[in-house]
């Protein structure tokens, strides 16, 4: 196993999210949500839906999913792709928890460009 060498940033704790639930991060080139799921596994994706522009982070988490509030598109949390939809992905950043904290990955963070 190698050791993860890539830099993390400390948005919360796991506890900040309800259990199916997300909470938005604001960074310099957009929004970007953050998903618990109720096995207490956490995901990042741009908040926007490529069809519409729905906040993402107002959907309903089911699973490893998250339906759009506007469109109920359906996007799978680990791979930011839409299921059944055309040209349908959102950019996702690496998340993960540690003693408790979320972190997200700086490198993600630092690619994201505003649309």
């Amino acid at each position: 196993m190698t050791a993860d060498t890539r830099s993390w940033v400390a948005i919360g704790t796991l506890s900040d999210i309800p259990r199916e639930g997300a909470r938005v991060v604001k960074t310099s080139a957009g929004c970007v949500a953050v998903f618990r799921t109720v096995n207490d596994e956490v995901y990042a994706l741009d908040d926007r839906c490529p069809h519409k522009g729905g906040p993402l982070s107002q959907g309903i988490v089911h699973g490893t999913s998250v339906t759009c509030p506007l469109h109920n598109w359906v996007f799978d949390l680990a791979t930011g792709l839409a299921q059944g939809a055309d040209d349908g992905k959102v950019p996702v950043t690496t998340a993960k928890i540690e003693n408790g904290t979320i972190l997200l990955a700086a490198d993600d963070l630092a690619r994201r460009t505003v649309a």
